[in-house]
């Protein structure tokens, strides 16, 4: 079994992607919801921003294509580990393309590209929880069997363990890293569900974060240094009762992030960075 990553939560670079203006009327979503396209516009700049100033990460800015109502949701697009990249084959036929602008900005970072060209398998990013240790994927409405196969076979390191997603539409719309060994889950039953397949099929214990709203529970851990633990979560003014919970983490620098319109086209806060560490060149 492999032990914990050398390195886990550290970055140096993330890719993110525009919002369209087509994303208010034509981005997919699981319930009818009204965006507001300039708000949410303003979260992701101020999202964008956190990565960039406050914590100093390379942030690569690829440009919005109006015929991909989605395509801000980069994390569908590419699962990275160490200096792997796996592009996906995204489960909504409507996000294929999305692909095609994060594989050249990753080719551009010099990493291993692996493409998932079978046309049998579908994989979103979001539904691909690394823990450090090992992969998690959610079985869902848009990851398949053969998407996770094809995910073991790229990261040979790292033992593959597969979760069905009866509901929400990804293994992390309900779950996260909250840090090294430490799952942030949601409290619904279908979450709580999940997390106990997950530590049936695992060899490590891992301690657990719940927090009352499921949605919640999706947040971006890094391990940066000069700044250690850092975990980017929802506001209190979204989440008001799961918001108290991280601030258990007093060894965590908490950086509470809106994200109220990107979340009514299903949009959480690890859907619009790809994250990746860049060894330096020696």
């Amino acid at each position: 079994m492999a032990g914990l990553m050398a390195g886990f939560g550290h970055y140096t670079h993330a890719v993110v992607r525009g919002i369209p203006a087509s994303l208010a009327k034509e981005a997919l979503r699981t319930v009818q919801a009204e965006v507001d396209l300039a708000k949410a516009r303003r979260e992701h700049d101020a999202y964008v921003e956190v990565l960039r100033t406050r914590l100093g990460l390379e942030v690569v800015e690829l440009p919005a294509d109006e015929s991909l109502p989605d395509c801000v949701f980069v994390e569908d697009a590419a699962v990275v580990c160490g200096d792997t990249a796996l592009i996906t084959r995204p489960g909504a036929e409507s996000r294929r393309r999305e692909t095609d602008l994060m594989k050249g900005a990753l080719k551009d970072l010099n990493l291993n590209i692996v493409e998932m060209t079978d046309e049998n398998a579908t994989l979103d990013g979001g539904d691909v929880l690394f823990t450090g240790r090992e992969f998690f994927v959610g079985l869902s409405k848009r990851t398949n069997q053969r998407g996770a196969e094809i995910l073991a076979d790229a990261f040979k390191d790292y033992a593959v363990s597969t979760v069905p997603v009866l509901e929400g539409l990804h293994l992390k719309t309900f779950c996260s890293m909250g840090g090294p060994g430490l799952i942030v889950i949601g409290s619904s039953e279908p979450a709580q569900k999940a997390l106990k397949i997950m530590q049936q099929m695992s060899d490590h214990r891992y301690d657990k974060l719940t927090v009352p709203d499921d949605l919640a529970a999706n947040c971006v851990y890094m391990n940066l240094p000069n700044k250690g633990h850092v975990l980017l979560h929802c506001t209190a003014e979204q989440f008001p009762e799961s918001a108290k919970v991280f601030e258990k983490l007093k060894d965590h620098m908490l950086i509470p992030v809106c994200n109220q319109e990107k979340v009514k086209v299903d949009g959480a806060l690890t859907c619009c960075s790809v994250l990746i560490n860049k060894k330096a060149n020696i």
